[in-house]
């Protein structure tokens, strides 16, 4: 089983758009979203849910009224400022159980606390895991580990040896969760001084845990200049670059029908992406 996982350093690179047709090219593969915090591929990839589990994150504080004496220790000690004329904001609470510990009365409690949901689905390329984040929960790289986890147990049931992810932006801990294990990762970046910017900081993430790296330069001709300096530093730092693609508002126009834009096979940016998929596979299977 090989696993390819598309991240990049801040959202809105086309990561996703780049996954959905991958999920298309692949003859079968698993399919994951770990961006749990924005899930967006089941709005390209259209999944029919099978099965729905909630999630359990951190443990959330909770004020026993009939024990409580209002000493007002629990509203001193807490760090995040949940706590208020002795309750709890749920919304603010961290489950660190300082309040829970400190409370001279036990009159604190720490109860399990749903915060989010997770799915497996079908899809017309294979099937898919995928996760929602409630508002304002944490605990993210904890949902991304559950959902990678069981999609390795369907590929394994399933006889699939490719796992293909759509991972979380940015450079935290769910990226960092994502990481774990997987055989190469993509960085999608985009020829602005931000793209450049977010690219470094994901490579560095990726060197850091040994994860072997591959970019590529989506919008490359809207600045061929900044092209040139993602090129030179990739060629630099010893990173190969599996694909360039252009600017093509087919692309966006795809994501509006809810489709991979690799379903126009004929179009120029299609051919790019299906390249690169190619180089990609060939990569993971060498």
């Amino acid at each position: 089983m090989r696993e390819l996982l598309v991240i990049s350093g801040k959202g809105g690179t086309g990561k996703t758009s780049i996954v959905g047709s991958f999920a298309a090219l692949a003859n079968s593969t698993v399919l994951v979203d770990c961006d749990v915090d924005a899930a967006n591929l089941h709005l390209l990839l259209n999944p029919k849910i099978k099965e729905k589990h909630e999630f359990y994150g951190l443990k959330k504080a909770e004020i026993n009224e009939q024990k409580c004496i209002s000493c007002g220790l629990c509203e001193e000690l807490c760090h995040f400022g949940a706590v208020k004329n002795g309750s709890i904001n749920q919304y603010l609470c961290e489950g660190c159980g300082f309040c829970f510990h400190a409370c001279p009365e036990n009159a604190i409690m720490l109860k399990d606390n749903v915060s989010g949901e997770w799915f497996i689905s079908d899809t017309c390329y294979g099937p898919m895991v995928h996760a929602k984040l409630g508002i304002a929960e944490d605990n993210s790289g904890k949902l991304v580990a559950e959902i990678r986890k069981k999609a390795r147990n369907i590929a394994q049931d399933e006889n699939i040896n490719l796992i293909i992810t759509d991972g979380p932006p940015g450079i935290g801990c769910p990226v960092i969760s994502a990481l774990s294990g997987i055989d190469l990762a993509l960085i999608v970046t985009e020829p602005t001084l931000s793209g450049i910017h977010d690219l470094k900081r994901v490579v560095e993430l990726t060197r850091h845990f040994g994860v072997e790296t591959a970019v590529c330069i989506n919008k490359y001709d809207l600045d061929e200049d900044n092209t040139n300096t993602i090129e030179n530093y990739c060629q630099e730092e010893d990173i190969m670059i599996v694909g360039k693609i252009i600017f093509d508002p087919a692309m966006t126009r795809a994501m509006m029908k809810g489709r991979p834009v690799i379903e126009s096979p004929e179009l120029a940016i299609s051919k790019q992406i299906n390249i690169m998929y190619n180089k990609l596979y060939s990569k993971l299977i060498s």
